[in-house]
């Protein structure tokens, strides 16, 4: 991200109501693609799932990253 991205990203982060909604959905992704991973069948759908929550994580820490790209 860099740092014009992470400045139209601040009106979202700073917004404490929008900003819990997005980790509120994070979380509940993160926990279907833990059910999923638990019943893959291939090493291929393991990948995906772990990269879904990977990303899903992102989510939770996106304030801190939109925070510290924008003040460079």
């Amino acid at each position: 991200m860099d740092t014009k991205q992470a400045k139209s990203l601040a009106p979202l982060v700073n917004n404490k109501e929008a900003l819990d909604s997005l980790i509120f959905y994070a979380e509940l992704r993160i926990e279907d693609n833990r059910k999923y991973l638990e019943t893959a069948k291939s090493f291929e759908q393991v990948k995906e799932y772990q990269g879904a929550i990977r990303e899903m994580k992102r989510f939770i820490t996106l304030r801190d990253e939109v925070v510290e790209r924008a003040k460079k």
